[in-house]
């Protein structure tokens, strides 16, 4: 399951433009959207340590949020967020009001277990196609990681979706084939087959 969730305060929004925006900003605020459910959008402020602390903690897009505003509170999940290039600090979040019925698509990261009970032990290399994994799934459920189980893999031996356990009510998004998340090939072999195996797999998407 994704982490707990946790409370974000923000205030109503009540200027909008690139110069409140900026203001915002040297104030230590950031701007942001609320918006789905079938309701207006919702432009509110936050401040920028609290984001920015969540981000790093990981798992911000996959954790389901409450926003705290006027004495209320509302249930979001982050959708998209811009970093300054050059500084490196949070601009701007997207949020997407979410209930017990929402489903959503989210990208999920893929966790390798057990590399030592497999060919990797004697020198296999282990050649990751995909780093994360797009899964449709209930806004209220959504997978912290996959895990991904090496135990007994050998050289030569392909890793399919069909291999992880998914939770209930948690599909891939491709659904369409036995899609490939990682190869293991012999060291010697190892750049080439990565290259090739990346190739293969950019002609999936």
């Amino acid at each position: 399951m994704s982490q707990e969730t946790y409370v974000l305060k923000a205030e109503a929004r009540e200027r909008v433009g690139k110069g409140s925006s900026r203001e915002l900003r040297r104030n230590g605020f950031i701007p942001a959207v609320i918006y789905g459910d079938k309701q207006a959008p919702l432009s509110i402020v936050l401040n920028t340590n609290e984001v920015t602390k969540r981000i790093h903690a990981g798992g911000f897009m996959t954790t389901v949020a409450s926003i705290e505003l006027d004495g209320k509170k509302i249930s979001v999940l982050p959708k998209d967020y811009q970093l300054d290039p050059v500084r490196d600090f949070t601009m701007h979040v997207d949020f997407l009001r979410v209930s017990a019925k929402t489903e959503v698509n989210v990208e999920v990261p893929v966790h390798f277990v057990n590399e030592d009970k497999s060919a990797i032990k004697q020198g296999g290399v282990l050649n990751i196609v995909r780093h994360t994994v797009e899964l449709h799934c209930p806004a209220n459920a959504i997978p912290e990681f996959l895990t991904v189980d090496l135990d007994g893999a050998k050289i030569g031996d392909s890793l399919h979706i069909s291999a992880v356990k998914l939770p209930k009510g948690v599909r891939p998004v491709i659904t369409d084939r036995d899609f490939t998340i990682a190869t293991i090939v012999a060291p010697a072999a190892g750049i080439a087959d990565e290259e090739e195996t990346a190739a293969e797999a950019s002609t999936e998407e």
